[in-house]
């Protein structure tokens, strides 16, 4: 006779959680890849002076392009999964991040050929400047996300789980600072790329552009909140979200 065989099946907050991590993941390594450019947002009318140097345009990196995603999916872990699972899938992330930072370098190592339409150089150029983003990455993230999870849930029992828009924008708002000093702090002062009053300067830019996505995404975080609601099922929604705010 065959052994019976038994498996764990899914349910629906395990494969809600594994899309949440995937999608966050994937902005995630995403940002940090596409950190070390810098765009114009727009070219000011007049130049504007700051700590001494003077811009005549905005600018930032990359990176925070996929930062909207990572702000609406950290929120949504943090209010269903509680802090337990938003650590984890911090710590995941860290993990993520220096795997890609390894991989990054076995990239690099290995020749191009003749006929690669990407040289070597040009390769190198690119993800070899990502030494300093991601070391600098790696602290930013982890003390943005840690702050980021406490604001969220001190809100939270604050509101006593009211106004779910405050402890969204607020965690937000209140990490985010530092996040995006301390990245390009490492990343481009400690690198010798940037000035500290440039640093300063990209940081005030950057977290403008954060203030104001943060209070844009808003309404998407409301819409997320009602079709996990609906996936979920109304009354395993309510059990995981009082189960959260009490861990």
């Amino acid at each position: 006779m065959s052994a019976t065989r038994t498996f764990h099946v899914l349910g629906r907050p395990e494969k809600l959680f594994v899309i949440c991590t995937a999608v966050f993941l994937t902005a995630l390594v995403v940002a940090e890849a596409t950190a070390g450019k810098l765009f114009t947002v727009l070219n000011l009318p007049s130049p504007l002076r700051l700590f001494g140097e003077e811009f005549g345009s905005v600018v930032m990196t990359a990176g925070v392009i996929a930062f909207p995603v990572t702000f609406i999916v950290t929120d949504l872990i943090n209010e269903y999964y509680g802090k337990a699972g938003i650590r984890f899938v911090t710590y995941v992330g860290v993990a993520m991040i220096v795997f890609e930072f390894g991989l990054l370098q076995l990239a690099m190592a290995v020749p191009a050929a003749s006929f690669s339409p990407v040289s070597g150089g040009a390769f190198d150029e690119v993800f070899g400047a990502s030494t300093w983003i991601i070391v600098g990455s790696i602290v930013a993230y982890l003390i943005g996300q840690l702050v980021d999870i406490a604001l969220f849930h001190w809100l939270r029992d604050l509101t006593q789980g009211r106004m779910l828009w405050l402890r969204a924008t607020g965690s937000t708002l209140g990490s985010q600072f530092l996040d995006t000093f301390v990245v390009l702090f490492v990343a481009f002062y400690l690198s010798g790329q940037m000035t500290i009053q440039t640093v300063v300067a990209v940081t005030l830019f950057n977290y403008a552009y954060k203030f104001i996505v943060a209070v844009a995404v808003t309404p998407v975080i409301y819409g997320a909140h009602w079709a996990m609601d609906r996936y979920l099922g109304h009354a395993q929604a309510e059990r995981m979200i009082e189960t959260a705010e009490a861990a």
